[in-house]
């Protein structure tokens, strides 16, 4: 079954984001091997799980993954598939983040209990979660197994005033171990109650956010049985379906003449997977895989992350400049200390 919604991991490195997807999902997002050499998160990572409820247990002891309860009172009733977005998050990698953050439903703040909140990444994903109109929140407080009943209540506190005046302000704070997955059953209740699936409208034109693209062709495979390139991402309105015509803007980078310039391409839609299977419809929500006609080359690696999918002649045009109003934070929030934000300078990389 596709997943209805997706929800995000945000937080600062190391206070056990993918462990906790891994907890909630059984998978361990970081599969890329220069992420499991290092032990953090690099890529944008994804996993799906299926919330079911005891009708006879009381909650939040009636939430669970399972199709049996838990506590041996039988079958319990489905109630959605949600899919996860596991941000990395280490400050060199924040345009990852930021790009996992645009088509996240809600997000999981996860801070840990054997540090001090907030740290330098904390605050510059709750900044990037303010900017990108991130609201359904629940703030995970993470490693309670490792400290002491005082030191928990005092990173609670540090928790409260972290948030204060921020869109996590009023969300509730589960303590939880994912490392011996205490307390999951509550996380579950929260993510049910406070971030509800989205009205979506499938009537309008289709888009897709790429977050990932890949050659999935082994080497040494024969020319005539080379798979097309595949790209992976997350439908923000619309539907797609196999067969369709679809263009990628703003496409591949070449140089002419002393220029840069964007070509976009034109593929057709060869399969569809999403939920952990083959589907001849998409919608929104979770995250999907389209596999298409388009060489493989252009697909591996993630080359095409950062563009966007949508039926042939519906996407606008790609823009070589655009005039911005800029407001400049005062002061950096990505790092241990406060410094003051510089002007602007001339061939500064933005994001």
């Amino acid at each position: 079954m596709q997943p209805e919604i997706n929800i995000g991991t945000l937080g600062h490195v190391d206070n056990g984001k993918s462990t906790i997807v891994q907890s909630l999902t059984g998978v361990w997002t970081a599969r890329h091997s220069e992420e499991l050499r290092r032990g953090i998160t690099i890529r944008i990572g994804y996993a799906d799980a299926s919330f079911y409820e005891c009708p006879t247990c009381e909650p939040p002891s009636s939430y669970s993954t399972s199709k049996t309860c838990p506590n041996g009172h039988g079958p319990t009733k489905f109630l959605r598939s949600v899919s996860f977005v596991d941000c990395p998050g280490h400050h060199s990698l924040m345009v990852t983040m930021l790009s996992g953050a645009a088509i996240m439903d809600g997000a999981m703040f996860v801070v840990s209990a054997n540090v001090k909140t907030p740290q330098a990444q904390d605050r510059e994903h709750m900044l990037a979660a303010q900017m990108v109109g991130l609201h359904n929140m629940i703030v995970v407080q993470n490693k309670i197994d490792v400290v002491d009943k005082q030191r928990a209540k005092a990173n609670y506190d540090e928790i409260k005033n972290f948030t204060k005046g921020t869109v996590a302000e009023n969300s509730p704070v589960i303590p939880v171990s994912a490392q011996h997955k205490l307390n999951m059953d509550a996380l579950i209740w929260a993510i049910q109650e406070k971030i509800p699936t989205p009205k979506r409208d499938h009537s309008v034109d289709s888009r897709m956010s790429i977050l990932r693209s890949f050659d999935v062709n082994k080497p040494g495979t024969e020319a005539e049985q080379l798979t097309g390139g595949v790209v992976g991402g997350s439908i923000v309105q619309g539907v797609f379906k196999k067969g369709d015509e679809v263009e990628i803007r703003p496409g591949i980078k070449t140089e002419s003449t002393n220029k840069t310039v964007y070509e976009p391409l034109i593929a057709k839609v060869g399969i569809l997977q999403a939920g952990g299977g083959d589907v001849k419809l998409a919608t929104p929500g979770g995250l999907v895989a389209v596999g298409t006609d388009l060489d493989p080359s252009i697909t591996k690696s993630d080359g095409l992350v950062g563009n966007v999918l949508g039926r042939a002649g519906t996407l606008p045009p790609t823009l070589e400049k655009v005039s911005l109003n800029v407001d400049l934070f005062e002061k950096a929030v990505g790092t241990e200390q406060l410094i003051p934000v510089q002007k602007i300078k001339t061939n500064e990389p933005l994001v």
